[in-house]
């Protein structure tokens, strides 16, 4: 089969630094931390961790009623997030409505938030006289899919992959591969997650959640580092609008990268912990794919949540096919781990790092952790000229996924 060339045109972001690529580059870029002290943590038993990283700067309001009603945080997210990436591609509500634009759009779970609160109510007299209409339409696996299609009139193909951190990641390498293979001509494609302190304690219980003291919340998320204590969960959403070449010339849509690999594999050797075999196999499946040797990656942007075995198992497959040649980064130090959001927010961001000429450090790396590989962690903001980069994302449960991005070449 002769596959298409598959281009990014337009990306949309919500981020613990605001609505907005340029909000949450903005944050990366000045080293700052979205990393916040949350006092509500501390009245839930057995929960040790107490920070996270919360969106901000986001009004719900904006979206008409009509369609907000269906809506939980992560639906609001993902459809703000969704606009911006349209209105980048400049594209129009024909293309939207001719059923060749679909949607690759995931979250780990349906909204926690509205679960709680539907239970909560139920369990006071095991009544559904007070239960909303729209209550399912916020916990359906599908709902940021959905309720980005409706508010957006998307007509085409809906996928809403669940693969807890490895969502977003696979939900662009699906997209990819629909529009690849012919099926689709646009996609809109990218993972949201909001926050609730059962996704915190989800990894607290097993000891996973970053839960020391001493330090401040910003200094709560380190990546790489030797005195790091575990993830910090965040939320947000990311969005990117991918369509193939032919389709982006032939609207003269800005052309921001051409992805070119993708992917996803599973490590059925254990659903918790980090395996370096599988993740390496994975990143060179997706480097064949792609075309793309090892030598021509001028940048990997790690999952690199925090934790000990997956910092670790991640620094070893990344050194055994990249050495200690191209720079290596987490962006979790600045912004938690969105979850769901993780794949694509930071992907977007290295998209922007490859069309600006750096790459942005791991914050709060202060001393490597000796235990991972002797690679070349980026410590400060440097100038670099990136032709192609790796983005890695691997999830609890053995899924793992790694997306590989160039700069467009004009041939």
């Amino acid at each position: 089969m002769q596959l298409r060339r598959v281009v990014i045109t337009g990306m949309g972001s919500v981020s613990p630094f605001g609505r907005g690529v340029a909000s949450l580059m903005d944050g990366l870029v000045s080293g700052r931390s979205a990393v916040q002290y949350l006092p509500e943590l501390e009245n839930i038993k057995g929960l040790r961790t107490r920070v996270a990283a919360k969106v901000t700067r986001v009004d719900p309001m904006e979206i008409p009623r009509k369609h907000r009603r269906s809506m939980s945080a992560m639906s609001i997210f993902a459809v703000l997030a969704a606009q911006e990436a349209v209105a980048q591609s400049v594209v129009s509500a024909e293309h939207l409505e001719n059923g060749r634009l679909g949607i690759s759009l995931g979250s780990t779970v349906g909204s926690t938030q509205t679960t709680e609160e539907f239970f909560r109510d139920f369990f006071v007299d095991f009544s559904l006289e007070r239960m909303k209409s729209t209550v399912f339409f916020h916990i359906m696996n599908h709902s940021c899919a959905s309720n980005v299609a409706q508010a957006l009139g998307v007509t085409g193909r809906i996928l809403a992959p669940a693969a807890a951190c490895a969502t977003g990641c696979q939900a662009i390498g699906y997209g990819f591969e629909l529009i690849a293979a012919g099926k689709q001509e646009m996609m809109l494609c990218g993972g949201a997650d909001e926050f609730h302190p059962l996704t915190a304690a989800t990894f607290d219980v097993i000891n996973a959640a970053s839960t020391g003291v001493g330090d401040g919340p910003e200094r709560k998320s380190r990546p790489f580092d030797r005195n790091r204590d575990g993830v910090v969960c965040a939320e947000g959403a990311g969005i990117v609008l991918l369509e193939s070449l032919d389709s982006a010339l032939d609207r003269r849509a800005p052309i921001l990268a051409e992805v070119v690999g993708f992917a996803t594999v599973s490590d059925s050797s254990s659903i918790a912990n980090p395996n370096e075999v599988a993740m390496e196999r994975c990143m060179r499946w997706a480097l064949n794919e792609a075309a793309v040797s090892a030598e021509e990656i001028g940048y990997v942007n790690a999952h690199a949540t925090a934790t000990e075995q997956g910092d670790i198992a991640e620094s070893e497959a990344i050194y055994r096919i990249f050495g200690d040649r191209p720079p290596v980064s987490s962006l979790k130090g600045h912004m938690g781990h969105t979850m769901a959001a993780s794949g694509s927010i930071e992907l977007i961001a290295s998209v922007e790092m490859m069309r600006r000429g750096m790459v942005i450090p791991t914050l709060n790396l202060d001393e490597v952790d000796p235990a991972c590989s002797p690679l070349r962690y980026a410590r400060s903001v440097e100038e670099a000229e990136v032709d192609a980069f790796i983005k890695n994302s691997f999830a609890l449960g053995g899924v793992n996924s790694s997306i590989v991005v160039r700069r467009y070449r004009h041939d």
